[in-house]
């Protein structure tokens, strides 16, 4: 799309996703670009049960929660091209988070990252993530 205009935002809420926390779509597409919120280590079956006990379990979660908003409009792992993590044990989590995190992605196909330790994210969750995704 070099010399044309990008088509305008298209918002989604996918179905089989967790319902948002807050008022936000699950992800904005602008072209062949996907900007995907935040997930949460919620269950998407049940938006009242408990968060999953450690780091480990969170990760997947939230991990198994962008899986299934990225196939929700037709993009997956292979299009992730950038993750941002939140983790609010920062020392204590980093490394197993880390692990978790990394077994989702290919050797030699890992999306630039950035993870920032903060003070608190909704429902008390150890950690958060959202991509930014672009398939041609």
């Amino acid at each position: 799309m070099s010399d044309s205009i990008l088509p305008p935002p298209m918002f989604h809420m996918v179905a089989a996703a967790p319902t948002p926390v807050a008022p936000f779509s699950h992800c904005v597409q602008v072209g062949p670009w996907l900007f995907v919120t935040g997930q949460m280590p919620t269950d998407p079956q049940d938006d009242a049960a408990p968060l999953p006990e450690g780091i480990e379990a969170q990760t997947r979660r939230v991990m198994d929660n962008l899986i299934l908003v990225l196939e929700g409009v037709g993009y997956s792992l292979a299009d992730v091209v950038q993750a941002r993590v939140y983790i609010t044990e920062f020392a204590r989590d980093y490394p197993a988070m880390n692990a978790t995190y990394r077994s989702y992605f290919p050797e030699g196909r890992l999306p630039a990252r950035t993870c920032i330790g903060v003070t608190g994210l909704a429902r008390e969750a150890l950690v958060e993530i959202d991509f930014v995704a672009y398939r041609p």
